[in-house]
C-alpha cells in the first residue's frame, strides 16, 4: 500500500501528477470543494413549524415583536451558515453528493503515513486544502501542503522537496470573501423580493458588475446620434490614392450637413490637385506582455471567438495536462529559466535579428501577486502540433505560445508616410504605413492589419481626380460590453480577482439581469430596476471604489496585514444599520399604467416587472377576491424582429457601437415625456407596446398598431401534446420556446430549435434503480433532453452526474420506452470485440446512433446507424 496520499481537485490533474510520482504515492481527486456553507434551506420541517404555530395560537400564546425579530434572525443565521453577531462562527456542511468522495479519502488517509494537499495555489485552492484537512482529521504532522505553478516533473519534485503547511491567512481571506457574499446575498435579496419582485437576488460583486452593464445601457439609450459627413477623393498618380478632405479655407473641415458637403464638392470638382507636402517617419510597434487571466480572456475572445467560460475551461485542461502554467494570475513575471529557454528558441528558430540583446521585462500592475508567473507554455520548444489535446484547447495553447515567444522578440518597424494635397481652398491628407521589419509579428501577427501603401510622391506632383466620395455618418455611443471587455473594465476598476472573473460573468447571466446578444451584454429591464434601487439604498455597497477597496482589504488579510474578523466587523456594522433604515424607507416598484384593456374584464392593464421578464397584468388584481382579475399577457421583446450586427472588438482600444446598432437606436421611438429611447415589446400580431427606457420612473407608454411576428418561426401554431390546447411562441431567458396557452393548468413547453422547428415532445423520466451513481448515493434515470436520451442522477441537478445510456440499459427497460425510442433497444448491444455499445446523439443530423468505447473510455471506431428500418454498421468500422 502507498505510504503517501496526494489529494488534488480534479481527476485530470491527478492523472498528470501520477506520472511523476513513484509507487509510494497514491494520487486521488476531491472533485473540487468538499465542504461549504449550507445551501440556504431551513432545516426545520415546514409542516412541523405550522403545527407549532397553530398550537401556540390555540393556547392563546402571544408572540411579541421582539420575539418575532429574534426568531427571524435565528432562522436567517441557520440559512446563511455564518453568524456575524457572534464572532463570525460558521457552520460547514459536506457538499451534497460528496459524501462518497470524503469516505474514500478518509479510508485512503487511514492507510497512509502522510497526506499531501496539492490543490491549486490560489486562495480557493488553499481553502480546499484546509477543508480536506478538517474532513480527514488527525494530527497536524500528518499533513503537508504543496503548490506548483506548473505541472511538470521538475516543478512537482521541487514542491515535494520543500513542503509547507496550509496558509491560514489565505484561508481566512477566502472565508472572509465567502462570508461577505453570504451576508449581502442573504440579507439584501429578501429586500428585493419585498420591494421589486419575488425570486430576485443581490450579490456583493455581481451587483457592481451589473451596474457597469446597466450604466452603459442607459448611456446608449440617452444618446442621440448627430449627423456628420466625410469627403474622400479617389486620386490617380503612379498608383491609386485615397485622400480625405481635412481643412477648408484654413479651418478644420467638419461638415454637419449635406449643404456643407455640396459646397465642398462644387469647389473640388474640376480643381487641380497637387502634392503640398510629403512627410515620412519611422514607427515601431512593441510586443505586449505575456498573458495574465484578463488579457488571455480578451485575446481569446477577439482572435478565437471564445467566451470567458470556455477560455478558462480550456486553460484549466491545458494546465492540468501539464502544458501551461497556472491560468489564474495577474502577474506578468516570467521565471529566469523560462526566459532563457525562449531566448534560445528564438535565436535558433528565427535568427539573431529576432533576438534582443537583453531579456525584456514587464511590470505588473499595482497589487499583483508577484510570486505567481504569467501564463506561458511549460516547455517553449513544444508547439501546438507537438502536444495532445482537443482542438479548441490546441488553438488556445497556440495563442499562449505565440504571445509568450513574441513578448521576448524585438518590435515591428514601419515607415509611416503622410501626404498633404492642396486643391482649390481645401487641404486633403492621405496616410500610409509600410512594414520594414516584422519583429514579433513573425510569430504573433496583428488581429487586424491596417497597413496602406502610398505611391512615392514628391512635392509639386500633380494628381488626377477619379471621383469624389461623400459619406454620411452619425456619431456613435460606446459599444455594449462583451464578456472580455467587461472583465477588462472590472480589472481596471479593481473589481474582482483573476480567480473570480469567470464566476462573476456567469452569475450576471444566470440571475437574468443581463443577457448576451450577439456576444454583447444587454441589460434586462429587471436588471436596470434592481440596480437603480440598490444604488439608492446602498450607495457604498454598489460603489466601484468601495468594492475595489474591499478587494484590497481581502488582499491584506491574505498577506497577514489585517485581521479578518475586524475587517468583516468594519463592513457589517454600518451595513446592518443601513439595512434597517432601507427596510422602512424603500418604496416598492409600482406598475406602469397602459391604455390596453384587459380581455377578460375590460379594466386597464399595467406593466409589471418580474424575474421572468416584463408582462401586462390587469389593474383589477389588487381588488378583493370576489372582484379580483388575475389576467396577465405575455410581452416579447420587440427587437426579436431585428438582428443588429455586434460592434467589432479590437485589441487595445475601446469599441464603438456598430452602424447597425446606431440605426436601431435611431429607429427607436423617443419618449414624449423625457426624450429617452423607448423599448419595444410585442403584445400580439397586431400590437407593439413602446415603454420608456426610464420606466418605471417615467410613465411614458405608447401603442403601435400593425402586422408583427416573432423572428425565427414561420410555421403553424402547435397543439399541446399533453392537453391539446394551442401552444404560443414565447421568448424566455433561454431563448424562444412554445408555451401552452392552458397555463397554469398545463405547464408544458417545447423549445424552438435552430432549424426553425419545434423540438419533439419529451418523454417522462424512466427510473433505472439498478444503475448506481459513482459520485453520490443516488441512482440513474433515463431522460429525454434537447440533445437526445441521456442518463442522469435521480436528484439532478442537485447531483450533477450524467452519462450516455447503453443499449443493454434500454433493453432491460424496453417496455417503459415510448414507441419512438423502441428501435434503440434493437441495436447491437455489443460490438464484434464484445465491447459495450453506448447510445449517442448526433447534433448536426439530429438523430441517435450507437457506438462502442475502449476500456479507457475513448471511441473505438465502431458505430452503427438506423437506416430504412434496420441497424447498419458504418463502413469505416
Amino acid at each position: 500500500m502507498a505510504k503517501n496520499l496526494v489529494i488534488v481537485e480534479s481527476p485530470a490533474k491527478a492523472k498528470t501528477i501520477n506520472k511523476y510520482l513513484g509507487r509510494d504515492y497514491l494520487v486521488k481527486s476531491s472533485y473540487g470543494h468538499v465542504r461549504d456553507l449550507p445551501t440556504g434551506g431551513d432545516e426545520s420541517d415546514p409542516a412541523d413549524r405550522l403545527k407549532k404555530a397553530n398550537e401556540a395560537r390555540a393556547k392563546g400564546v402571544k408572540v411579541t415583536a421582539a420575539q418575532k425579530a429574534k426568531k427571524k434572525q435565528a432562522a436567517l443565521i441557520r440559512r446563511m451558515g455564518v453568524d456575524p453577531e457572534h464572532g463570525w462562527a460558521a457552520t460547514y456542511e459536506i457538499v451534497p453528493g460528496k459524501e462518497k468522495v470524503i469516505k474514500e479519502l478518509q479510508e485512503a488517509a487511514e492507510k497512509a503515513e502522510k497526506v499531501w494537499l496539492a490543490s491549486d495555489l490560489d486562495r480557493e485552492g488553499e481553502a480546499i486544502a484546509w477543508h480536506l484537512k478538517e474532513c480527514i482529521g488527525g494530527p497536524e504532522s500528518r499533513f503537508a501542503r504543496v503548490t506548483f505553478n506548473e505541472i511538470t516533473k521538475d516543478a512537482i519534485q521541487e514542491a515535494f522537496e520543500h513542503p509547507g503547511q496550509v496558509n491560514q491567512d489565505r484561508v481566512q481571506a477566502q472565508q472572509a470573501r465567502r462570508f461577505l457574499d453570504r451576508v449581502v446575498g442573504f440579507q439584501v435579496s429578501p429586500l428585493l423580493w419585498a420591494k421589486v419582485a419575488r425570486g430576485l437576488s443581490a450579490g456583493r460583486v455581481q451587483s457592481v458588475a451589473v451596474r457597469l452593464i446597466v450604466e452603459r445601457e442607459r448611456e446608449i439609450k440617452a444618446f442621440k446620434p448627430d449627423e456628420f459627413w466625410e469627403l474622400h477623393a479617389d486620386l490617380e498618380a503612379k498608383a491609386p490614392l485615397r485622400a480625405q478632405v481635412v481643412r477648408r479655407a484654413g479651418a478644420k473641415f467638419e461638415p454637419k450637413s449635406k449643404g456643407e458637403i455640396d459646397s465642398a464638392l462644387q469647389a473640388l470638382d474640376g480643381a487641380a490637385y497637387r502634392v503640398a507636402n510629403s512627410e515620412r517617419k519611422p514607427q515601431r510597434s512593441f510586443p505586449s506582455a505575456p498573458f495574465i487571466t484578463s488579457t488571455l480572456q480578451a485575446a481569446a475572445s477577439i482572435r478565437l471567438g471564445f467566451s470567458v467560460k470556455k477560455t478558462m475551461t480550456m486553460a484549466q485542461r491545458l494546465y492540468e495536462a501539464g502544458h501551461i502554467t497556472y491560468m489564474r494570475t495577474d502577474s506578468v513575471n516570467l521565471s529566469a529559466q523560462a526566459v532563457t529557454a525562449v531566448r534560445e528558441l528564438i535565436g535558433s528558430r528565427f535568427g539573431e535579428a529576432y533576438l534582443p540583446e537583453k531579456p525584456i521585462f514587464y511590470k505588473s500592475k499595482a497589487g499583483a501577486q508577484e510570486a505567481h508567473e504569467a501564463i506561458r507554455p511549460t516547455d517553449a520548444n513544444l508547439s501546438s502540433q507537438q502536444i495532445e489535446a482537443e482542438s479548441d484547447a490546441l488553438r488556445l495553447y497556440d495563442l499562449i505560445w505565440r504571445q509568450f515567444v513574441a513578448c521576448q522578440m524585438p518590435p515591428a518597424e514601419f515607415d509611416t508616410t503622410t501626404v498633404t494635397i492642396s486643391a482649390a481652398d481645401c487641404e486633403l491628407a492621405a496616410r500610409g504605413r509600410v512594414l520594414r521589419f516584422d519583429g514579433f509579428f513573425k510569430v504573433q501577427p496583428p488581429a487586424k492589419s491596417d497597413d496602406v501603401v502610398l505611391p512615392d510622391l514628391a512635392v509639386g506632383d500633380v494628381l488626377k481626380l477619379v471621383k469624389l466620395d461623400p459619406t454620411q455618418h452619425f456619431t456613435k455611443p460606446p459599444a455594449r460590453y462583451s464578456e472580455a471587455s467587461l472583465v477588462k473594465e472590472m480589472e481596471k476598476r479593481g473589481i474582482g480577482r483573476p480567480s473570480t472573473y469567470a464566476a462573476i460573468i456567469s452569475t450576471v447571466q444566470d440571475r437574468g439581469y443581463a443577457r448576451l446578444d450577439a456576444k454583447r451584454f444587454r441589460a434586462e429591464k429587471l436588471g436596470e430596476i434592481v440596480t437603480e434601487r440598490l444604488v439608492a439604498a446602498f450607495p457604498d455597497l454598489l460603489d466601484f471604489g468601495f468594492t475595489a477597496g474591499m478587494e484590497e482589504d481581502l488582499d491584506e488579510i491574505a498577506d497577514a496585514k489585517a485581521d479578518w474578523k475586524k475587517t468583516l466587523d468594519g463592513f457589517y456594522k454600518p451595513f446592518k444599520a443601513r439595512l434597517l433604515e432601507v427596510e422602512k424607507s424603500l418604496d416598492a416598484v409600482q406598475p406602469v399604467p397602459t391604455p390596453i384593456l384587459c380581455p377578460d374584464c375590460q379594466r386597464p392593464m399595467a406593466i409589471k416587472f418580474a424575474r421572468t421578464g416584463v408582462f401586462l397584468s390587469c389593474s383589477g388584481y389588487g381588488l378583493p377576491p370576489k372582484e379580483r382579475c388575475a389576467k396577465t399577457l405575455n410581452l416579447v421583446p420587440g427587437a426579436e424582429s431585428e438582428a443588429a450586427k455586434p460592434a467589432e472588438e479590437t485589441e487595445g482600444e475601446e469599441a464603438q457601437a456598430s452602424d447597425a446598432e446606431v440605426a436601431q437606436l435611431q429607429a427607436q421611438r423617443r419618449c414624449q415625456i423625457c426624450g429617452t429611447a423607448m423599448d419595444a415589446w410585442l403584445l400580439d400580431e397586431k400590437r407593439r407596446l413602446h415603454i420608456c427606457g426610464n420606466s418605471p420612473n417615467c410613465l411614458g407608454v405608447s401603442v403601435e398598431e400593425g402586422a408583427f411576428k416573432i423572428k425565427g418561426y414561420d410555421g403553424p401554431s402547435l397543439p399541446c401534446d399533453k392537453c391539446g390546447k394551442p401552444m404560443q411562441l414565447k421568448t424566455g431567458r433561454f431563448g424562444k420556446y412554445f408555451g401552452c396557452t392552458g397555463w397554469p393548468e398545463c405547464t408544458n413547453s417545447r423549445k424552438l430549435m435552430r432549424n426553425g422547428q419545434a423540438a419533439p415532445p419529451k418523454i417522462p423520466p424512466v427510473p433505472m434503480p439498478e444503475l448506481k451513481c459513482s459520485k453520490a448515493d443516488d441512482t440513474f434515470v433515463l431522460r429525454d433532453g434537447g440533445n437526445g436520451l441521456f442518463l442522469s442522477a435521480k436528484t439532478y441537478p442537485k447531483v450533477r452526474e450524467t452519462r450516455n445510456p447503453t443499449v443493454e440499459d434500454l433493453q432491460r427497460h424496453r417496455a417503459e420506452l415510448p414507441e419512438k425510442y423502441v428501435y434503440l433497444a434493437d441495436a447491437p448491444a455489443r460490438d464484434p470485440k464484445n465491447r459495450v455499445v453506448n447510445v449517442r446523439f448526433a447534433r448536426k443530423e439530429r438523430e441517435h446512433y450507437v457506438a462502442s468505447e475502449t476500456a479507457e473510455g475513448k471511441p473505438s471506431g465502431w458505430s452503427a446507424h438506423y437506416v430504412d428500418g434496420k441497424w447498419v454498421v458504418d463502413a469505416k468500422a
